[in-house]
């Protein structure tokens, strides 16, 4: 990660690059430079320990990031706890028990309060914390403009309908993308993060056993895997804590094996193998496939742009002093 904060990122290709003005209309790079100048290494240091403890925690954070800007913007919403009176984000089924990295963020959340009482956000310690996840983990670091404010609202519900499931087609997957201002290739692109991770094998369980009416096995998949999987994931299991690698040649590296995957007919969940449905997403799939350092340059974009998804700024929302709990 560079110590330079202060300019628009000069690791994305001129091609897709974001002009400054429109990335950062409401955030900025180098956000805490003087308020609490040591905020990003101490979020990197976090993410490092964690990694270090269990390197599936970069999956984890960079999966949260998603989840949490997609419900309600990037406004750490997904972190709050569910009580008495109302389940939040994090306990939907999209979330629970899939979403790990929580004490990534709490550990650095305390450092920060320590240094810096109610300065940095807990939804741009996520949004760091999901890069240094990528560059660690072997992608393109980039430069995060901050500034975000945390919500206040968590609404189990809303992860519901804001998340997409894993067995959505290519129009219903573009549609979604595009409810959210992201054009096809950008989801094509976001969709490479399922490079690194691992999934219960409820999420695609029906792949393998009793797919429709006719077929046992959802003929898109490639029987020699769908056996390994049969393996890994027994028909009728119940054990909820029962998970598969994603990217199994490459599990916890940041590259273009997703891609590979899908030409091989290896895609895990339906909404993966549903990309080469269609001639411009098949199109996508081969490009990144075969070119590495464009995909890395796209990902890295892209993750920049979701990062500014329905952003609290200035006076709205608040900053919490835990992560957890509304102030």
């Amino acid at each position: 990660m560079s110590p330079n904060k202060s300019s628009c990122p000069s690791v994305v290709l001129v091609v897709i690059i974001l002009s400054c003005q429109s990335v950062y209309s409401q955030l900025q790079v180098g956000f805490y430079s003087r308020s609490c100048s040591l905020a990003e290494f101490i979020v990197e240091d976090e993410v490092r320990k964690g990694f270090i403890r269990d390197t599936g925690v970069a999956a984890g954070l960079v999966r949260m990031h998603f989840h949490d800007c997609f419900v309600r913007g990037c406004d750490a919403s997904v972190l709050i706890d569910s009580t008495a009176s109302n389940t939040a984000e994090r306990d939907a089924p999209p979330n629970n028990p899939s979403l790990r990295g929580f004490e990534v963020i709490d550990s650095a959340k305390a450092r920060l309060e320590a240094l810096c009482q109610g300065v940095v956000s807990c939804a741009d310690i996520l949004a760091f914390a999901a890069r240094d996840s990528i560059e660690m983990t072997g992608g393109l670091g980039y430069d995060v403009p901050a500034g975000r404010r945390d919500g206040r609202i968590s609404l189990a519900s809303e992860a519901n309908t804001n998340l997409p499931g894993p067995t959505l087609n290519v129009n219903q997957l573009t549609q979604f993308f595009a409810n959210k201002g992201f054009t096809q290739e950008e989801m094509v692109t976001l969709s490479g993060g399922h490079t690194i991770g691992r999934s219960h094998c409820t999420s695609f369980s029906s792949r393998l056993y009793n797919f429709n009416a006719t077929l046992n096995q959802d003929p898109s998949l490639d029987p020699i895997y769908a056996a390994q999987l049969k393996l890994q994931c027994p028909q009728g299991n119940t054990n909820p804590n029962l998970v598969v690698q994603m990217n199994p040649s490459s599990p916890t590296i940041t590259d273009t094996g997703y891609y590979i995957d899908i030409l091989a007919k290896r895609g895990l969940f339906e909404s993966d193998q549903t990309l080469l449905s269609n001639a411009a997403t098949a199109n996508q799939v081969n490009q990144n496939a075969r070119n590495p350092i464009l995909w890395r340059s796209k990902f890295a974009a892209a993750m920049v742009k979701m990062g500014q998804l329905g952003v609290l700024t200035g006076s709205a929302g608040e900053i919490r002093g835990n992560c957890r709990v509304i102030n």
